[in-house]
Formats: C-alpha cells, structure tokens, sequence
C-alpha cells in the first residue's frame, strides 16, 4: 500500500495548517496521529539504519560533518528510551555523487530499511534513485532543491523546507522591509541546490514586480567571482541575491565587499560557520533558513544546549538540527509501524502529520516534502555584531 496515493484527505487538513502558519495565524489542528501503536518487537531487539554522509571532502565540515553529529545526539537520546535501541552504519559519501552513490548501495547491499543522509541536492538525484529502485526508505535531513522527493519516488523523503517554499516566504518578509523594486542575483549553474534556489527567487520577484537586473552564474570551485560582481555593481541594483553551498558562499560575500557593493546581500542557507568565514563583510548580510540556534520551537533550546554540552561549546549548524530532527521523525514511524520492513516504515513516515519536533509541528505532504508551522516567524536572520539575529527586530 502506498500512502502518499491515499492519504489526500490527510494531506488537505496539513496544507491548510501549512497555508494559516505562513500568514503568521495559528494552525488549524489536523486529525490526530494515534500514539498507542504497539513497538514492534523488531525495534525492541534493535534495528539499524544506513547513515551516508560526505565525511571527507569539501563537503564534510559544511554539512556532513555537522548532520552526523545531529543524528548521533538523536541516537544516544533514542536509545534512552524503554525498548529502543538504534544502531548505524555508516558509509563515507566523499562529498561526489559518484562517493553518495556507492555509499547508497553499500548500505541497501547491507540490507537496512532506511537510510538517512545525502545533502548536497546535486547527489542526492544520482543517490537515491539507488534506495528507490531496492524499496529502502531514503530520508535526506537538509537537501531542498525543489521537487526531488516526489519526482525520485514513494521512498524518498526529505525534512527541510524546500527553496519552492522558502525562498518565496523570506522574499516576501524581505521586501516589505527593504522596499527592493530592482535586483541581479548570482548563482552556481552547476548544482542542483543552487540552480532551483535562484529560480525560485526569480519567479517570487518576477511575480512581486521587482525587476531581476541580471542573472550572474558561475560553476561550482570557481573561485573569482569578481567580474560577475562587478557587472551587477555597475546596474545599481537594490538587493543581491545569492546562491551558492558553503565555500563559494563564503568567497562571493568578501569579494562584494571588495569590490564595492554596498546595497544588501540576500543569502539563503548562510550560517553562522559562513558568517565567522566571511568575517566583517558578513556584516549586514541576510539570510532564509528552516532553523537557527535562536529558534523558539518547543524542544529547540533544549537541543542547543545537549549539542553544545556534548561538542564542546560549538553552536549548531541548521544541518545538525535538521538531522537531529529527522532521527526523531524516523524513529518515530519506525514505532508506529508495524513491522521494520521499509515498505511498512515508509507507510507510517507518510503519514507523519503535526509531530512535534524542534523544527516546528511537522508533516510530510504527500510527496514526501517537508511541512511545519510558524515558518514565517523564524525564516528571515540578519548578521548583526557577527551573530545571526532575527531581522525586522527593532533595536
């Protein structure tokens, strides 16, 4: 039985609550999940999960790096519980999609039920095709790229908010405050993540009236982009947008600044790790993000605090909130299920409606997408004094 065909109903009450929670109002509460499903004796005797992440590479500090140390504080606080005892496997992605492939079919060849991993969107296309076509559950904590889940397949599942989501809400957010009509964005041609985040930008503007000046690209390692910001420098935009993963990120927000651009940089998915990178020029720029460390979100504190008590003080990147967040989803249909077969954990991962997690209440829609509520709330952040604080707030 595949859910995502027959849970319409469900999925209406939540694309409502998803709708009300964007305006700022209260959700309307869905139908209640039931919660007296009986453990399987499978997960009281121990199950283990796939985990594949860049682990060495460009992309390992970034985002792999951070997402293990997520799901292994959400692993030792699982297996605290009565009758759950969670094990990995882990498999190193080596920050290539050929490296995510071979550490997707190294974990279906070990006969998990679910894998959870693979953030860089460009992978994941090539990665997770491999879980669907063995029937593996394959949940990825932060790609966004719009659409993967639902064009891969029914096993496929992702727990941030896709950039069709995100980027319209904190454009919205941003242009009432800065009044931008005019703006040029710049963003890496060559990935997946970056090319659909630029789209998404572009179709909210374009449907905001706000004129998109140029649209500067480059390719993933380039390293100078100083012509690119120079030719948008020179037709006086209003606001800059960017799009980039964590390197190219950190070089295009110092080389504005050296060449001059004064206007603001919008700049979805910087963290804090880019902001400390990017030093002073930093200052000033805003970002759209699923989470930060600030967030109000019941149980987000809690989980600052154990993260910075278990690593020393680090403040937690998004990825490792969102993969904290997404162990806790998946643990949660693994004991709603009625068996640990894959088929049946992606039945009971389809049907997650208003969980309570520490990126909001949280609901899949029925492909597999990412839903939570007061999104709107905590969206937008701006470096101020080299921290990322809420923007709008007055001083």
């Amino acid at each position: 039985m595949i859910l995502r065909k027959i849970a319409t109903f469900a999925f209406i009450f939540a694309i409502v609550g998803l709708v009300i929670g964007l305006s700022g109002c209260e959700r309307i509460p869905p139908p209640p999940v039931m919660d007296d499903t009986e453990m399987p004796p499978t997960m009281a005797e121990g199950i283990t999960i796939g985990v594949a992440l860049a682990l060495t590479g460009e992309y390992a500090e970034p985002y792999g790096i951070p997402m293990q140390e997520g799901l292994e504080l959400a692993r030792e606080e699982l297996n605290m519980l009565d009758d759950v005892n969670i094990t990995f496997i882990t498999e190193d992605a080596k920050s290539t999609a050929e490296g995510a492939k071979e550490a997707v079919q190294a974990l279906v060849n070990a006969e998990v039920p679910a894998i959870v991993g693979i953030g860089i969107s460009t992978h994941l296309k090539e990665a997770f095709p491999v879980a669907q076509a063995a029937g593996v559950v394959a949940f990825s904590p932060i790609s966004s790229a719009a659409g993967l889940s639902g064009e891969i397949g029914d096993f496929v599942f992702r727990a941030g908010l896709a950039v069709n989501i995100l980027n319209p809400l904190g454009l919205e957010i941003t242009q009432e405050e800065l009044d931008y009509t005019k703006v040029a964005t710049i963003y890496d041609a060559a990935d997946t993540y970056s090319t659909s985040s630029n789209a998404e930008i572009v179709k909210a503007l374009e449907a905001s009236s706000v004129k998109v000046l140029t649209q500067e690209t480059f390719q993933t390692d380039d390293t100078d982009f100083k012509t690119q910001l120079t030719n948008i420098m020179d037709m006086e935009p209003d606001a800059v947008f960017v799009a980039a993963l964590s390197v190219e990120m950190v070089q295009i927000i110092a080389q504005a600044k050296e060449v001059g651009i004064s206007v603001p940089l919008i700049v979805p998915d910087l963290t804090i790790k880019e902001v400390q990178a990017a030093g002073d020029a930093a200052e000033g720029v805003i970002t759209i993000s699923g989470w930060s460390a600030g967030s109000d979100a019941p149980g987000s504190q809690e989980f600052v605090q154990k993260y910075r008590d278990k690593y020393e003080g680090s403040e937690p990147l998004p990825w490792a909130a969102q993969a904290y967040a997404t162990l806790h989803i998946l643990a949660n249909a693994i004991m709603k299920a009625p068996s640990t077969d894959a088929a049946d954990i992606r039945d009971a991962l389809a049907m997650t409606m208003d969980l309570d997690t520490i990126l909001g209440k949280f609901s899949f829609d029925p492909n597999g997408e990412a839903m939570y509520d007061r999104v709107r709330e905590r969206v937008v952040h701006i470096v101020k004094d080299g921290q990322l604080q809420p923007f709008g707030e007055k001083e």
